[in-house]
């Protein structure tokens, strides 16, 4: 699904032709499916209104009107039957019922990065509230929305929660002020807290592992650090130099090259294709023999939100690989291989990563840069992709089709779908 200003286009993901075309009452500023995909909401938070849209009931629809209350944020539940609308100011966060008609409300939820979190098997709802100038928890099943646990937490300004991927244990860290994780059960117990240090900047990032073993917590010291789910003690560090002097470590490094061009096909004027290939420049990863130094920059230290630390932080779905980003190095991903928990390879690409996600069937990693080209890495290794395509297609990000074979591309006013085929076993 698609959005031009007011109007919503659904497309077939394989073919790309146009399935229903809906016209909503005002531009469109977030879209998101149900997770049957029966279902699209469309939030307008100018207007304060949502509208539900059916795929299979094209003349059915919905609309959901906060009134002066406002409207900041909004999202489906689990089922796909419920919507959560967060009101301005973070009054209130209230719970809409497609079925029943129904409504709850969840008072006094906090304004922060991440302040609402579904287990993955979508049965319990952890929202972070902020009640006399203290932070709460309260854990709701969303089967009928009672709530299940309320409890405070040990934080000076709770910056977000996120549930393991099993739904056993819930991670609460502060605000970058604070170096502090708070590790809760379900039943509201803490298992564990962790502080690496005391006085700098702390927390910039944190992931689980799909198997829920391991959490990632990147910090503003250009570190990674794992803790592990038996003890939630650190097992290791994983650092960010600007020299790989390691052998061990294979060095990626994108270099441009001039494109060659037969003499005997130059044409006046030249064909658009022929044109597109003389004036375009092309690129491909080079090996790169170690000791090997990264652009590094230095952050500027007065000014608020420095370019500093681990901000980017993904474990490939199969648990054995870890992928980093460190700020300072912004033209760098680093690929940790978490069974020797040692560093395995390193991308330096020409520009800005922009953004990086794993393939959720394989160890595959795809990469942007802001730039017309998409990079794909596995431990088969590495290959530059060009996106075809007249003018200056830069991708600013991507997301992979459940499937693994497709992925979305998009910049910033356009849109592609670039598909892979699977190799015959």
């Amino acid at each position: 699904a698609s959005c031009i200003q007011h109007r919503l286009v659904v497309r077939d993901a394989s073919s790309l032709n146009i399935l229903q075309l809906y016209t909503c009452l005002d531009q469109i500023q977030y879209i998101e499916w149900s997770s049957d995909s029966l279902f699209i909401l469309c939030a307008m938070y100018k207007r304060g209104v949502v509208q539900v849209w059916s795929l299979e009931q094209p003349d059915w629809h919905c609309k959901i009107d906060e009134g002066s209350a406002g409207l900041v944020a909004s999202c489906w539940s689990p089922d796909g039957r419920h919507i959560l609308n967060t009101t301005e100011f973070h009054l209130r966060i209230t719970v809409w019922s497609l079925c029943t008609k129904s409504v709850s409300y969840i008072k006094y939820p906090k304004a922060c990065q991440q302040g609402v979190a579904f287990t993955k098997d979508g049965r319990y709802m952890a929202v972070a509230e902020r009640r006399d100038c203290k932070d709460f928890i309260s854990i709701f099943v969303c089967s009928n929305w009672q709530l299940l646990r309320h409890f405070d937490t040990e934080t000076q300004d709770l910056f977000g929660i996120e549930w393991a991927p099993n739904g056993c244990v819930l991670a609460a860290w502060d605000t970058c002020l604070e170096y502090k994780v708070l590790l809760y059960s379900l039943d509201g117990r803490l298992l564990s807290s962790y502080r690496a240090y005391e006085w700098p900047l702390g927390i910039k990032s944190i992931a689980w592992s799909p198997s829920s073993q391991f959490l990632a917590i990147g910090s503003f010291d250009e570190k990674v650090r794992i803790l592990n789910h038996v003890t939630w003690k650190k097992i290791t560090e994983l650092d960010h130099p600007a020299t790989i002097a390691s052998k061990k470590t294979i060095v990626y490094k994108e270099v441009e090259k001039s494109p060659t061009v037969d003499r005997e096909r130059l044409t006046f004027p030249p064909t658009r294709a022929l044109a597109s290939s003389l004036f375009s420049t092309q690129s491909k990863y080079e090996i790169c023999q170690v000791p090997v130094s990264l652009q590094y920059i230095k952050p500027v230290a007065d000014r608020a939100n420095p370019k500093v630390g681990v901000g980017m932080l993904a474990f490939s779905a199969d648990n054995c690989f870890l992928a980093t980003k460190n700020d300072n190095i912004p033209n760098a991903v680093w690929i940790w291989d978490i069974r020797k928990l040692k560093l395995s390879v390193v991308l330096e690409q020409l520009c800005t990563i922009q953004c990086f996600q794993w393939d959720p069937c394989q160890p595959r990693l795809a990469v942007c840069t802001g730039s017309s080209r998409m990079y794909l890495w596995s431990p088969a290794g590495c290959v530059v992709v060009q996106v075809p395509g007249e003018g200056d297609f830069q991708i600013m990000s991507l997301s992979w089709h459940s499937s693994g074979d497709s992925m979305l591309l998009l910049s910033k006013d356009h849109f592609c779908v670039c598909y892979l085929e699977r190799e015959e076993v």
